[in-house]
């Protein structure tokens, strides 16, 4: 039987409360979510993207699922390097999934793109459809991380990968001290002056403590079945991508 309550941040609450408290998260932070991004990153976020996608290993023809989308970045990315194939965003929220859409539009990708509102626990599609799936910044909001990485698993080709781009923990100590202080003193600061909304980055860096660490998630992309599982640190490890090889 599933547990009765997870976390939201350091809060605990029930199971069927934390989804809906997540989409308020980033209906509220959707309008500053790219300059928020870039502020609380340096723009670093730009190049963890691009690495990301280099390990995908894109090629022509080519089916891929960008999922928990969130404005289209890295769907935009994609875009760019694919010949002849199909990009599906998809986001369980709605207002993200707009943005994503508008920016797509903008930026003139139309023909290679696909856009499903969808929770990642569930996916809606055939087993054994994608050549590649991508998830950035997304895993740590899901309330079951290994349904939803099974959800991923099954719709994901043999031979296919899945690329985990994901908040972590830092490798030292002394930087694990200055990222506490820098998420629980600047991040929410930031949220109150540019997006007047403290409390949603507050979760923010609740949420990244929350998440599991390297060797944790790597242990239940596993469990759930991938054959392979390589994780590559980056910024010391705040940041780590997690690369899933399905046989």
């Amino acid at each position: 039987m599933e547990k009765e309550k997870t976390d939201f941040g350091y809060q605990q609450v029930h199971v069927g409360e934390k989804q809906q408290l997540v989409t308020n998260v980033f209906n509220s932070v959707a309008k500053n979510y790219d300059l928020m991004n870039d502020l609380m990153s340096f723009g670093i976020h730009r190049l963890w993207k691009r690495h990301a996608i280099a390990l995908l290993q894109i090629r022509p023809h080519f089916q891929i699922l960008d999922l928990a989308t969130g404005t289209g970045d890295l769907a935009c990315l994609m875009a760019k390097r694919l010949v002849g194939g199909l990009i599906t965003i998809s986001d369980i929220n709605q207002t993200m999934l707009q943005h994503a859409k508008h920016r797509l539009i903008d930026q003139g990708y139309v023909d290679n793109i696909r856009i499903v509102q969808a929770n990642a626990e569930c996916l809606p599609f055939a087993s054994n459809h994608f050549d590649r799936i991508i998830m950035g910044f997304g895993l740590r909001n899901v309330t079951f991380k290994e349904k939803a990485l099974a959800s991923i698993y099954r719709v994901l080709k043999p031979g296919g990968r899945m690329i985990i781009l994901e908040f972590s923990q830092p490798l030292l100590a002394p930087l694990s001290k200055l990222y506490d202080a820098y998420s629980f003193s600047v991040l929410p600061k930031l949220g109150e002056w540019i997006a007047k909304d403290k409390e949603s980055y507050q979760y923010l860096a609740e949420s990244i403590r929350m998440h599991p660490n390297q060797e944790a998630l790597k242990k239940l992309i596993l469990d759930v079945g991938f054959n392979e599982c390589d994780v590559h640190n980056l910024q010391g490890g705040i940041v780590a991508i997690h690369k899933g090889i399905k046989y």
